[in-house]
């Protein structure tokens, strides 16, 4: 059974930082490309982070460049995302997800497995 189970999640001021973590199992997590997706109130889907599967290209939408790093520990099934300098508009429902293949779209079905996700809000 494929799991993906993100946690870290929270309220933090405007400027402070957390860090998600998704544990993954039943799938070979080394071998997929990872992925960190928001959802805001109202709004649709957005990637903010994708990882290769050994951690060699990272890529980062310009709404989160620079404030976010998306990581990975093959040996322990686990993504991170560390969340800097966290701005009012990053408040939304983060979900980890994976696919065997770098997706380009921005709709669910792009990946292959999908987390349940955890309520970051960033207010004062």
């Amino acid at each position: 059974q494929v799991q993906l189970v993100e946690s870290g999640g929270g309220l933090v001021q405007p400027g402070g930082s957390l860090r998600l973590s998704c544990a993954a199992s039943g799938f070979a997590f080394s071998s997929y490309w990872m992925y960190l997706v928001r959802q805001a109130p109202g709004k649709g889907l957005e990637r903010v982070s994708t990882i290769s599967t050994g951690g060699g290209i990272r890529a980062y939408p310009d709404s989160v460049r620079g404030r976010f790093t998306i990581s990975r520990d093959n040996a322990k099934n686990t993504l991170y995302l560390q969340m800097n300098h966290l701005k009012p508009e990053d408040t939304a429902l983060y979900y980890c997800a994976g696919a065997d293949r770098r997706v380009g779209g921005q709709s669910k079905g792009e990946y292959d497995y999908w987390g349940q996700g955890t309520q970051v809000t960033v207010s004062s």
